[in-house]
């Protein structure tokens, strides 16, 4: 189970070192979209995700969205933050990952989200560098409550093995 434990673990996006993220030779930022960004219930950028945005960019990093969800979701983030979507990705299916690793060197990649068992066992196992944060929001569509109901048992597990504890941020 170690082997899934996230590199990093933050509040929200906002709390992330992207300067240590830099000195560490990343340039790859892939954010999961929803309970990561914004929350289910918004459906645009906020004025804070865009100043973030504009930072990430000035910064050098290369910022994408990595989501499982569809087109017409990510569209208004696509345009109003400037950045690049992977849509409808099948986290954490293998598969989603691979597209990326074969376009950018996965040891410049980081890839930022709220769920344990998309966001961070999908990268995890394709050796990815994971930060995991805390969700926006409790509401959430029934599709992620099925992945929230085994999240609950692995974070149980990591907290046991003093892994991963909520609210017990680390670099």
């Amino acid at each position: 189970m170690k082997k899934f434990v996230p590199d990093m673990y933050k509040k929200n996006i906002y709390e992330i070192d992207y300067e240590k993220l830099k000195q560490m030779g990343k340039e790859y930022l892939f954010f999961d979209l929803d309970n990561t960004i914004i929350s289910y219930i918004e459906n645009k950028p906020t004025t804070q995700n865009k100043k973030l945005f504009k930072k990430l960019k000035d910064m050098g990093f290369k910022c994408f969205i990595f989501s499982n969800s569809n087109k017409k979701r990510l569209t208004p983030f696509k345009d109003e933050l400037l950045v690049d979507v992977f849509t409808s990705s099948k986290k954490p299916l293998k598969i989603s990952y691979k597209k990326i690793i074969k376009l950018y060197d996965k040891d410049k990649c980081v890839f930022i989200g709220d769920q344990i068992m998309t966001d961070v066992i999908g990268a995890k196992r394709n050796g990815l560098y994971v930060i995991f944060l805390d969700r926006i929001n409790d509401k959430e569509p029934i599709y992620t409550k099925f992945w929230r109901f085994f999240e609950y048992f692995v974070l149980k597990n990591f907290k046991k093995n003093n892994y991963l504890v909520k609210g017990k941020y680390y670099d």
